[in-house]
């Protein structure tokens, strides 16, 4: 059973930049991870995925060129680094993790979620 906890979330002007983390436990070799956002009143949207090699990355394209998503293994915790932050990226962001390798881009890729952090940008 995989177990995931999103940190990192707040407050930031437009222009500005936050990192996310998610730690992850009882991760298997074959899982990929992901990154994935939800704006109200819109659906749950892939932003970022990984495969467990860190060779393969998958990018939303609302946010390639900006954000970047990376693993650190020793701590078994998965990031998303955003810069130049827009309002239109305001959301709660949901760490995703899947029993297989693939890199999904729906969440129906994807087996265990965490719980979410809010993620605001003002104008």
């Amino acid at each position: 059973q995989v177990q995931l906890v999103e940190s990192g979330g707040g407050l930031v002007q437009a222009g500005g930049s936050l990192r996310l983390s998610c730690a992850a436990s009882g991760r298997t070799f074959s899982s990929s991870l992901a990154w994935f956002r939800q704006a109200p009143g819109k659906e749950r949207e892939i932003v970022a995925a990984i495969s467990w090699s860190g060779v393969t990355k998958y990018y939303g394209d609302s946010v390639k060129g900006r954000f970047t998503i990376s693993q650190a293994y020793a701590k078994n915790t998965l990031y998303l680094q955003m810069n130049s932050l827009k309002p239109e990226d305001t959301a709660v962001y949901y760490c995703a993790g899947s029993k297989g390798g693939g890199l999904g881009s729906t969440v129906n890729g994807y087996d265990y979620w965490g719980q979410g952090t809010q993620v605001t940008v003002s104008s």
